[in-house]
């Protein structure tokens, strides 16, 4: 299997640097398709193609050689003309492109708890994703899903500990008792290129040892950073329009209304086996004088 040929969507984003990155420490070739292609840095080994969804031809000349696809394109959150419903196109898109160039196994990285019936456009469009894998004609694939990840240059933790560096007060949604199960990013891309080398069809749940409280999560950070920030319950209602308001100090989208219902109604959480080794609280100790220290700007990232 040495040498062998693999695609990573955004291979020089979060999650997709992190597969990448493990696939050549394997002595994988890799490959990745990129809506940005600008930004390969100089000097990268890896090879890289445009993530034109419009052109379906060119996609699969892309595609044609590789062995494993590994997909991490989705969008967070509505911006403009991209939706969760454009995503779910796009990606249907590219399945079928990996299928027609005769690519051996796809392995994507999904969500935990994705729903055709979910109120959140998040949850529901990614349930329609694995939904269009499964019908896509490739030989074999992976499911994994993950909740939240941290590690690396990840934004909820880092941004958690750069507000609680700054305001005086931090609020929560209620009690904050609703329950969170990350893994490192790190352990994700293990758990990715493992699935890679199978054969079998799988959907697992991608989650560290450590399933904890949002309040617990805060109070965790607060302590690693410093803080003298007071948490303060509040009613869920008004986070939404807490975090809209700090948007537009910003310039950036903290927190949509449909991530924070999700996150309320437990669909970041797991009750499946660990599948990473990372335990979430101690990594925050260990690493409380870096987090926090400048903030990671999603709307920079992705869309300027």
């Amino acid at each position: 299997m040495s040498g062998q040929l693999d695609i990573v969507t955004g291979a020089f984003s979060y999650s997709g640097s992190a597969i990448a990155r493990d696939l050549q420490q394997r002595g994988h070739r890799v490959r990745t398709l990129t809506g940005h292609p600008d930004r390969a840095p100089a000097g990268t080994a890896i090879e890289t193609r445009p993530l034109d969804f419009a052109d379906a031809d060119a996609l699969t000349e892309s595609l044609t050689g590789a062995d494993t696809l590994y997909n991490t394109y989705w969008v967070r959150f509505a911006h403009g003309s991209v939706t969760h419903e454009a995503a779910v196109a796009n990606t249907t898109t590219l399945f079928a492109a990996a299928a027609k160039a005769g690519v051996r196994r796809i392995v994507h990285v999904s969500i935990t708890n994705p729903s055709a019936d979910s109120p959140d456009p998040y949850f529901r469009g990614k349930a329609a994703v694995e939904e269009a894998l499964a019908g896509c004609g490739v030989q074999s694939y992976a499911v994994a899903r993950p909740a939240i990840l941290f590690g690396g240059n990840g934004v909820l933790v880092n941004n958690i500990a750069w507000l609680l560096r700054r305001l005086p007060v931090f609020a929560i949604g209620g009690r904050g008792d609703y329950r969170l199960r990350p893994i490192h990013v790190d352990d994700l891309a293990a758990l990715c290129t493992g699935l890679g080398q199978r054969t079998d069809t799988t959907v697992v749940d991608a989650v560290g040892p450590e399933s904890v409280t949002f309040r617990q999560l805060v109070e965790t950070i607060r302590a690693a950073v410093g803080s003298r920030a007071v948490v303060v319950p509040v009613p869920g209602r008004l986070v939404p329009v807490l975090a809209a308001m700090l948007d537009i100090m910003l310039r950036d989208r903290l927190l949509t209304a449909d991530e924070y219902a999700s996150m309320a109604a437990g669909r970041a959480d797991s009750a499946g086996p660990a599948t990473g080794t990372t335990v979430l609280t101690r990594w925050i100790g260990e690493h409380g004088d870096t987090l926090g220290r400048r903030y990671a700007n999603e709307l920079q990232r992705h869309f300027e």
